[in-house]
């Protein structure tokens, strides 16, 4: 028997290669002969740079960057293609692991460090970047992005304006002629499932800033800063990026990369899909496991179980595709012939968060062996 293992991480609890070692472990006990094929997988945001490298044999590479509140912080990214491709998560260098959660740290953080990431990257060889966004900190639009790669935002009085979102209301003009030239020359593939725009009631400020720490005075405050950046970008650039899909993602940082990076954003999930090669190893197998901590009715927008059984089923129509997971939710749309055929939630029974957290591992293992006797026991 052959099996795909293709999860995503289990949030706060397992990776998602602890996650498919975990489900290797029950595979091979029901079934010790079998043939396990482990793709670790992402949806463009954290794990993506784990995933990627595993899938295609790559490195690790470490950079000390800016964080976003001006401190250095010490971020990973990966090199795939002999180093020629580069695979950044946003987070790492610009991430909410950074930030208390206060307002004032929602309005002054600053993308910077996920420029310095990227001529990191550059720097190392590489003449691709696939960025994933998510995980942000920050609200600034990209500005501190821009600013690291050589882009100077000024004021009024002709000197560089400050960082983050908040500083955005002092934006005069904009001044492209000291950006690194490798940006124009840069294949950069935006790795995104966030659709927002900008500014407005569904953009950057309004939808995502609350969970930054933003009160809804700043979350005001911040959209009305980045509609007066949208609004210099278009004199500057002739590049209206205010409802451009996308745009809002990570802190207006969407915006940022189609404003000054000849960057095309795709489908976190499907990008990852299409790196890992997932399909071609998906053909002939007879069983799929996926998963994450949680399953419920958003699962079929985006996420990553969703997007491996679609593509499973493609290759393997009459596989079996099995999502485990942390806690299950309503499942409406999200069992369906064509993509994932049954969930199961991990838990034995009632159990205190950190306990199942804890556990994660062992309950994983668990239920994928039993799951795997049930299918080798069909007649």
């Amino acid at each position: 028997m052959k099996v795909l293992i293709a999860p995503d991480s289990f949030k706060g609890g397992l990776t998602a290669k602890q996650a498919a070692d975990a489900i290797e472990v029950g595979v091979l006990r029901a079934m010790p002969q079998a043939e396990c094929v482990k793709i670790p997988m992402a949806d463009g945001g954290e794990g993506t740079v784990s995933s990627l490298v595993e899938a295609n044999h790559g490195e690790l590479r470490h950079a000390e960057v800016t964080g976003p509140l001006g401190k250095p912080v010490k971020a990973t990214y990966g090199l795939l293609d002999n180093g020629q491709t580069a695979v950044i998560e946003m987070a790492q260098a610009s991430g909410l692991q950074y930030v208390d959660g206060s307002s004032i740290q929602a309005g002054q953080a600053t993308t910077f460090g996920t420029g310095e990431l990227m001529l990191a990257a550059l720097d190392a060889g590489a003449r691709r970047l696939i960025l994933g966004l998510g995980g942000s900190a920050t609200t600034d639009g990209g500005a501190g992005m821009a600013q690291a790669l050589g882009v100077h935002l000024r004021n009024q009085a002709g000197d560089e304006i400050g960082f983050g979102g908040i500083a955005l209301a002092q934006l005069d003009s904009i001044d492209m002629t000291t950006i690194d030239p490798r940006i124009a020359k840069a294949d950069l593939l935006i790795a995104s499932d966030v659709t927002n725009p900008l500014t407005g009631p569904n953009g950057a400020a309004y939808m995502f800033s609350q969970q930054k720490g933003a009160d809804a005075q700043l979350q005001q405050q911040l959209d009305q800063n980045l509609a007066h950046y949208a609004d210099i970008i278009a004199q500057a650039l002739q590049i209206d990026v205010r409802n451009i899909p996308g745009a809002g993602a990570a802190g207006g940082l969407g915006a940022g990369l189609f404003s000054f990076t000849p960057g095309q954003i795709r489908p976190g999930v499907a990008l990852v899909l299409e790196m890992t090669k997932l399909r071609q190893k998906a053909a002939n197998v007879d069983l799929v496991f996926t998963g994450e901590g949680r399953i419920d009715e958003q699962t079929q927008f985006g996420k990553t179980p969703f997007g491996v059984a679609l593509a499973a089923k493609q290759a393997a129509p009459t596989a079996p595709v099995v999502a485990l997971a942390g806690s299950v939710g309503p499942t409406t749309g999200v069992i369906r012939p064509d993509g994932i055929d049954a969930v199961f939630a991990i838990l034995p029974g009632v159990e205190t968060l950190p306990v199942a957290i804890a556990k994660a591992a062992e309950n994983l293992t668990r239920t994928a062996e039993n799951i795997t006797r049930l299918v080798i026991a069909k007649p």
